[in-house]
């Protein structure tokens, strides 16, 4: 497989029964089928249309389109599946079409537009051939179907010299989805680390380079990959380049889980990668940085 550098995305572009248009990330698709026959889950979401068997194992089935607060699909059979895979769990989203792939850059991809409210379901705007297309967040999709409980941390999972070595370590966290964001600092400040968050990659860059100006630089950045304007490849590559802020650690934490992903972490010069979103992994991961610091 080969590995493209640099801040290209690809997206499926999709319509709701509205006729609206979105993007998902391509990584994040496993398939495109037909919508099979569903099994009605009893007291589920009414968001959840019911569950499918697709190769022998279940797969939840999501009318996307009720989620996201529109008119949904008349029957269970409507339109098409996306089975998406993302933060280890895999799920159906039901739409009416799938129109085509498209690629696109990171750089172009801008934030949602101020006044589109915390329900607007997007984590992103472009322009496609000259059309507006919307990228789905699908994380918080999900979130608002099935809100992951909090995790705690194992008293038993770090010994208390490890829990020293972490206690008052400075972080960053850097995560355009406000649901992931909170989650990662729920586990940093359970671990007693000096943990700092913002929404986007410049924000990072500034935040980094003001606190090493300051005589306390961030030790570790927790980094999405998927972010508007800048993606985590390109803020891993921005900071390799300057001489102040260039050794930071940096730890890209993604709802993606693929091969591909890995390498091309390595290539830019992150230190290590992990799905989201587990405490235990997170927990390891922050300890294993500190301890090569």
């Amino acid at each position: 497989m080969s590995v493209v550098l640099g801040d290209a995305l690809s997206l499926l572009l999709f319509r709701l029964q509205s006729g609206r248009l979105l993007g998902i990330n391509l990584l994040k698709v496993q398939e495109i089928i037909p919508c099979p026959a569903l099994t009605k889950l009893p007291n589920s979401h009414p968001h959840v249309r019911g569950l499918a068997t697709l190769r022998g194992a279940p797969l939840t089935v999501v009318d996307l389109a009720r989620a996201i607060g529109e008119r949904g699909a008349t029957g269970s059979r409507d339109g098409c599946l996306i089975v998406t895979e993302l933060s280890r769990s895999r799920q159906g989203l039901q739409v009416q079409s799938v129109e085509r792939i498209v690629q696109c850059s990171t750089r172009d991809v801008r934030p949602p537009p101020a006044g589109t409210g915390a329900r607007a379901f997007i984590t992103g705007v472009t322009q496609i051939d000259g059309v507006i297309v919307q990228i789905l967040d699908i994380e918080k999709v999900l979130h608002e179907i099935a809100p992951a409980p909090p995790e705690a941390v194992d008293e038993q999972l770090l010994s208390e010299a490890e829990r020293k070595l972490l206690r008052g370590r400075r972080v960053l966290v850097v995560d355009d989805s406000q649901v992931a964001l909170q989650q990662t600092l729920v586990t940093l400040r359970k671990l007693d680390l000096d943990c700092q968050a913002v929404r986007s990659a410049a924000s990072a860059l500034d935040v980094l380079q003001a606190r090493y100006q300051a005589g306390l630089p961030i030790e570790v950045l927790v980094s999405d990959i998927e972010m508007p304007e800048m993606d985590g490849y390109s803020l891993v590559r921005e900071i390799r380049q300057r001489s102040d802020i260039g050794q930071t650690y940096v730890l890209l934490h993604t709802s993606l889980d693929s091969i591909m992903n890995t390498e091309k972490a390595r290539l830019v010069g992150a230190n290590a990668v992990l799905t989201k979103f587990s405490t235990v992994d997170l927990s390891k991961a922050l300890l294993h940085a500190f301890q090569n610091l």
